[in-house]
């Protein structure tokens, strides 16, 4: 079964600095850790794809229009409490183990080394609409 193991981020539930604040050592620890966590589930064969996103002022929402032309709107949004700051995708046996795959990443390091807690949405990806429709 395939999952999709959600990060993300607000900035008024953080119990850490926002990343633009953090020292390089503290960014590079949490980047190694991310990388040897991709390095790892791609070694058990369980990796699917993991991308991290930039940042959400960096966002655009389009939406079609009756003449056919786009309807772009420039971000930063300033409603938004959430953002999704990445996901992997992981292909796993059993539930549980994505669950236990989730709750590593959580564990990320942040700020002086401490982890992150981050709350990890874990999500069935669907293999196909249901045979009845």
């Amino acid at each position: 079964m395939k999952y999709m193991l959600l990060m993300q981020f607000s900035r008024q539930t953080a119990d850490f600095a926002p990343i633009d604040g953090w020292t390089q050592d503290e960014l590079r620890a949490h980047i190694g850790f991310m990388r040897d966590t991709n390095l790892k589930l791609a070694a058990t064969g369980e990796l699917v794809d993991a991308q991290g996103l930039a940042m959400p002022d960096t966002a655009k929402i389009v939406r079609s229009h009756a003449n056919g032309a786009p309807v772009v709107t420039e971000g930063p949004f300033a409603e938004t409490k959430e953002f999704l700051a990445g996901w992997w995708i992981v292909d796993c046996e059993e539930p549980g183990r994505a669950l236990e795959i989730a709750a590593d990443i959580s564990a990320a390091p942040g700020p002086k080394g401490e982890p992150l807690n981050m709350p990890i949405e874990v999500r069935q990806v669907m293999s196909g609409p249901p045979s009845d429709l």
